[in-house]
């Protein structure tokens, strides 16, 4: 996808390992949202970190920072600082005020960002590419902490030109010291926050390196008051012939360096000059959660990629080391996934969603297993815990870096199963912490035993299946437990009655196609595995009370448009039966309140895409289904959001459009429906293209997913992070099983 001008103005393309964290690179191709100190940092900048340019030729000096023009307000941005604000116009750290290129492309293909940068003007090109190694089912190369910057300048002109390549970075600490790296093979500069003890959470190290031979590492800008930094470090960049060195015995505050890179480039001819830049922040916590020893010591961990590289330095040289490998195997990645014969929309959803793995909010613990927020606030993790439910939607990983999806499935067992059966539908860290019983989630506890199913199938590992199956079964059984306080099948007859908690935040009262398709391909995951495991009795049992209940739900959930939610709304009796659910009633209605009811919901048939996903013969009529969809179709996708009374978050605003999450085309609303009815949420909104694209609805499948991305086009949004509840959405990870969708997988 080609971004130009305006379509760059939302764009943060994040470079990073899986669970590293990353730096954000912006369309005008700014250094933007630092996200590597163990948490999010949306709309920062880290100090005065860039790239610049300088070309000689003759007595003629050409010099300009590699940005586009500013994406920031004019006014200036909500921030507070020194000089910066509302009303202190453009942030003088954004470079805006330096020379810089006019005419930026952005070629976002995820994982691989391309941008050129081209003026009239000025005697070369200069282009760049930016990753971080994407190597499905190399978990390893796919979780360095650093960030590539592949530099190519081609001379446009018929002489030769004296080229220089600088790239600045900031520490971003009030103690720091920066040191220079001088070996064989590499030159750059490592920043320190010398104000923390290595052990400390506070701790970091970042290290800015090249293997290109002629390079000068300048550890400090010159330090002053006012602009005297800034100022002096343009001088030399502009006026010197190569940058000073410069040493401070004193630890400084916030100090900048710049490693420079010298080239002559002959006429017509190109030059190609490699940075890293590579961080270390290796101690962690749950700073949204405190958790202390009985000392009252902060319990922390070591990031996985802090037990594999002793600092920034090694994990920059690992790169550059390795540079050609990682560069090819991610490019080859890339290139088979955008020559795929697929609508041009549809590659653009399964790629750029896969950005989520690369953004904080995945963590990757000591052991190596991973560990993921719903998304991201701005400073912070935004619902923690690798949400059953929010994690169901996810695809992505269980098919390019599966072992990190199994090692979801055994934290959860190992953490937050309870003896009764029930889990807790969110892992706390730190790992081992005692265990905060949530009231179960319904999908999210099915989710995970048709998950345990998909991972068993998709390694083939039937020792970790007989290692895992009993709790995996005690999952599912504990639908029809007497300690199930409520009552989800307790007659065990296949139908989902009693109080169900479920991914929009609230709970049902009776039966709904939604949670009941969950449920009941539950019970034919966990028949079949137990079948494979010899226990015939017991696969024999699930599979009857997955017969008797899909027989229920289709003669007794179909309405004859669609699948919905059978519940006496006027009778209190259905919420009095439990705890805690006097803000379930609306006394002026004489209504329950929160439930689908007669709504036509977006999920109402959700347990069949997963069905397709994962080789099982799903849960819905077929004849049903197809008119489901048909009215799903109809009710539901709105080409214009111009029309739609939307009393919550506005994904899709004006003439965009989207899927509503739940309609009443009946009419017969309740007076205070399901949460989030009139949102447009991209994961639930792939997962009913998913389907449709499954039962053959191509044509509607792709006009969905269309509406989506169109949302996401650079200008308005951010390509590479859909929003649900905050940015980077782990939810929307369902695009990927597009691919299988198209691709005609199955087992």
């Amino acid at each position: 996808m080609i971004y130009k001008n305006e379509k760059t103005k939302s764009i943060s393309f994040p470079l990073g390992g899986i669970g590293t964290g990353c730096v954000g690179l912006a369309g005008n191709g700014e250094l933007i949202e630092w996200e590597i100190f163990n948490r999010p940092s949306k709309c920062t900048r880290n100090g005065y970190s860039h790239f610049a340019i300088k070309v000689r030729s003759g007595d003629k000096t050409f010099a300009k920072v590699l940005h586009g023009d500013t994406n920031e307000s004019y006014m200036g941005e909500s921030d507070t600082g020194w000089f910066c604000g509302r009303g202190f116009g453009v942030r003088q750290n954004s470079m805006a005020g330096f020379p810089h290129f006019k005419n930026v492309t952005f070629d976002g293909t995820f994982p691989l960002a391309r941008l050129t940068f081209q003026d009239d003007d000025f005697p070369c090109v200069a282009r760049l590419c930016a990753f971080n190694p994407f190597i499905p089912h190399n978990e390893f190369d796919s979780s360095i902490p650093a960030a590539v910057f592949m530099w190519e300048i081609e001379n446009i002109t018929d002489v030769d030109l004296e080229c220089t390549l600088a790239f600045s970075v900031e520490n971003p600490t009030p103690v720091s010291v920066n040191c220079r790296i001088e070996s064989e093979k590499y030159r750059g500069v490592t920043l320190v926050n010398a104000g923390a003890d290595k052990e400390s959470t506070d701790y970091f190290d970042l290290s800015v390196a090249t293997s290109h031979n002629d390079t000068v590492s300048q550890c400090y800008w010159y330090r002053g008051g006012w602009q005297d930094s800034v100022t002096t470090y343009w001088k030399n960049l502009t006026e010197c012939e190569r940058m000073p060195l410069r040493n401070y015995e004193s630890e400084g505050k916030y100090d900048r360096a710049t490693v420079a890179s010298y080239v002559t480039i002959k006429a017509g001819e190109k030059a190609k000059i490699p940075f890293v830049l590579s961080w270390n922040c290796p101690n962690n916590y749950a700073y949204w959660n405190e958790c202390k020893d009985e000392q009252g010591r902060e319990i922390t961990w070591k990031n996985y990629y802090a037990t594999v590289f002793e600092n920034s330095q090694k994990s920059g040289a690992y790169v550059l080391d390795n540079l050609n490998s990682l560069y090819e195997k991610t490019d080859k990645f890339a290139s088979s996934l955008q020559g795929a014969t697929l609508p041009k929309q549809v590659k653009d959803a399964v790629s750029a969603n896969l950005s989520v793995l690369k953004s904080p909010v995945t963590l990757r613990l000591e052991d190596g297993s991973l560990w993921g927020w719903e998304g991201l606030h701005q400073t912070k993790g935004s619902c923690e815990g690798s949400c059953q439910h929010v994690w169901n939607y996810a695809y992505a990983l269980p098919f390019l870096f599966p072992r990190l999806e199994r090692s979801l499935r055994e934290n959860t067992i190992k953490y937050e199963l309870f003896d009764h059966g029930g889990t807790a539908f969110r892992v706390q860290l730190p790992l081992g912490r005692p265990q905060k019983w949530w009231r179960a989630c319904v999908d999210g506890q099915m989710g995970e035993v048709i998950k345990c199913y998909r991972e068993w199938k998709i390694s083939g590992d039937n020792s970790w299946l007989i290692e895992h199956s009993e709790k995996i079964f005690k999952m599912l059984e504990f639908a029809w437990s007497e300690e199930n306080d409520d009552c989800w099948d307790r007659n065990k007859d296949g139908v989902l009655e009693g109080r169900q908690h479920h991914t929009l935040d609230m709970e049902l009262f009776g039966p709904s196609s939604w949670l009941q398709g969950f449920y009941l391909l539950a019970l034919d995951c966990a028949s079949q595995m137990a079948h494979s495991l010899g226990q015939s009795q017991r696969s024999k049992m699930y599979r009857e009370v997955y017969e008797k209940g899909k027989k229920w739900t289709n003669e007794n959930l179909f309405n004859g448009k669609y699948f919905y939610h059978r519940v006496s709304l006027k009778d209190k009796n259905v919420i009095d039966a439990y705890s805690d659910t006097e803000g379930y009633w609306n006394s002026e209605a004489n209504e329950v309140k929160y439930q689908v009811a007669d709504g036509c919901i977006i999920d109402q048939m959700l347990s069949d895409w997963h069905a397709h996903l994962i080789g099982c013969e799903g849960v819905f009529d077929k004849d049903k289904k197809k008119i489901a969809l048909d009215s799903l179709y109809r009710y539901n996708y709105k080409p214009s959001m111009r029309e739609v009374t939307n009393m919550w978050r506005n994904f899709a605003v004006n003439d965009e459009g989207g899927t509503l999450m739940c309609t009443y085309p009946n009419g017969n609303a309740p007076a205070i429906p399901i949460p989030y009815c009139e949102e447009v949420m991209t994961g639930f909104e792939y997962a009913l293209a998913g389907l449709m694209l499954a039962e053959g609805e191509r044509e509607r499948s792709e006009k969905m997913v269309k509406a989506i991305r169109d949302r996401y086009d650079g200008e308005k949004r951010n390509p590479w992070s859909e929003i649900e509840c905050g940015n980077n959405y782990a939810r929307s990870m369902a695009s990927f099983a597009l691919m299988l969708h198209y691709s005609g997988f199955s087992y």
